[in-house]
C-alpha cells in the first residue's frame, strides 16, 4: 500500500531543498545549460512548476496536459523568466498540488496520466517526489544522485525496474545492488543479464542520468534502455 501522506511530506521536504539551492543562483546562471540535453536550468524549473500543475489536474480528475504540444510550449514560454519568478512559480505550483492532495478523496482510485498511462492515485505523490528529486540533480548545482534519500533511491530503482519489466526492447535483467538485493526487469524470457552496482549508479542508469560505465554486467553487454 502506498503511503501518500508520508510521500506528500517528502515532496514538501524535497521542494524546500530544491528551492533553497535554487535561490543561490542568479539570472545568468538560470539561462545556463542544465544536465538535460537542450534544456537550460530555466527549462528545468519551468517544467517542475508545470508538472506540479499537471499532477494537480490528475488528482482533480482533469486531463494532465491539454496536449503534448501545449506542455512543450508552456515550458518554452516559461524557461527564460528571471530567477525570482521561477522560484515563486515552483513554490506556488507546489502549494497548489499539496492543497489538492489535502482534499478528502479515494486514494485507491485509478487516475490517468500522460499517453494513456494509468496508476493508483496513491502513487501520484511519489511520482511528484521523483520529479523534484531527479530534476534537482539535473540542475547541476551540487545535488547529486548520491545525495538522494536512501529510501527514495531504493523505491525509484524498484519503480523503474517495474516500469521496464516485460518491455520487449529490454533483455531479461537482474538488477543487483551492492548489498545483494536483486530485482528482475526486462523481458520475462531468456537468461537474464546480471547488472550490479551502487544504488546511485543503478538509479542513474535506469533513469537515463548515467551511462552505466560504473556498473558491472554478467552475461553480455550492458543494454541501452529506451527513453522514459
Amino acid at each position: 500500500m502506498n503511503d501518500h501522506v508520508r510521500d506528500l511530506a517528502s515532496v514538501r521536504d524535497a521542494t524546500e531543498r530544491l528551492l533553497t539551492a535554487a535561490t543561490k543562483l542568479d539570472n545568468a546562471r538560470v539561462t545556463e545549460p542544465s544536465r538535460l540535453p537542450g534544456w537550460s536550468r530555466g527549462h528545468v524549473l519551468a517544467h517542475l512548476a508545470r508538472n506540479a500543475d499537471a499532477l494537480t489536474n490528475v488528482l482533480a480528475g482533469r486531463p494532465m496536459y491539454a496536449s503534448a504540444d501545449v506542455r512543450d510550449a508552456d515550458i518554452e514560454r516559461d524557461a527564460p523568466r528571471p530567477l525570482d519568478v521561477q522560484v515563486t512559480d515552483v513554490r506556488e505550483s507546489g502549494a497548489r498540488f499539496q492543497d489538492e492532495a489535502s482534499v478528502p478523496a479515494d486514494w485507491s482510485r485509478t487516475v490517468e496520466l500522460r499517453n494513456g498511462v494509468t496508476d493508483s492515485a496513491s502513487r501520484v505523490p511519489f511520482r511528484r517526489w521523483v520529479e523534484v528529486e531527479l530534476h534537482h540533480v539535473d540542475l547541476g548545482i551540487g545535488y547529486e544522485l548520491e545525495d538522494l534519500p536512501e529510501g527514495f533511491t531504493q523505491r525509484e530503482i524498484n519503480f523503474l525496474a517495474e516500469r521496464f519489466r516485460g518491455h520487449p526492447d529490454v533483455p531479461a535483467l537482474l538488477v543487483k545492488q551492492d548489498d545483494g538485493r536483486m530485482i528482475s526487469s526486462g523481458r520475462r524470457e531468456g537468461e537474464p543479464l546480471i547488472v550490479t552496482g551502487r544504488q546511485a549508479d543503478l538509479l542513474g542508469w535506469l533513469a537515463g542520468r548515467r551511462d552505466g560505465s560504473a556498473l558491472t554486467v554478467d552475461g553480455g553487454p550492458l543494454p541501452a534502455l529506451p527513453p522514459l
